[in-house]
């Protein structure tokens, strides 16, 4: 068994199918899934250090992309949630979202709220692009600083 594990991530590192794992764990981990995408991206650049800024620019495309399907399912699930729509907290964080605009979804890069931050800005009908920006902002920002990071805290 552990030698097939060790097969199977040594292929998954190769540069021809390490930045698609990439792109789909940091797609999948930006919907409301509970996944973590950085271990890839750090396992690849760790594997293959050239890699370091495409690495990065795949993950950030993969999980915006991502997020931007979290705001479709937030602007979908509009309906749905409107009977919630009294709930004290529920009133508060829709007041703070419109407040704050597109610009809240800096914020996607957070674990457990940035997810929902991006669905709520879909729910709200925030500006799409706008949106979309900002999750790429905050998105880029933080593989790059969790990437960097890891590659200098486990130097060989």
């Amino acid at each position: 068994m552990d030698t097939w594990l060790d097969h199977l991530l040594v292929t998954l590192a190769l540069p021809q199918f390490g930045l698609s794992t990439v792109f789909v764990v940091s797609f999948i981990s930006a919907t409301l899934l509970p996944l973590g995408s950085e271990p890839a991206v750090f396992g690849l650049v760790k594997l293959n250090p050239d890699l370091f800024w495409s690495a990065i620019g795949v993950a950030t495309v993969g999980n915006t992309l991502g997020g931007a399907v979290t705001w479709a399912m937030g602007l979908a699930s509009h309906n749905v949630v409107d009977r919630y729509q009294h709930s004290k907290h529920h009133l508060k964080a829709l007041v703070w979202l419109e407040r704050i605009g597109p610009k809240a979804c800096l914020l996607s890069w957070l674990p457990v709220v940035g997810d929902p931050v991006c669905a709520v800005a879909g729910w709200l009908k925030l500006p799409f692009w706008p949106c979309v920006t900002y999750m790429a902002i905050g998105k880029f920002g933080r593989y790059l600083v969790m990437t960097a990071a890891l590659v200098g805290l486990f130097k060989s």
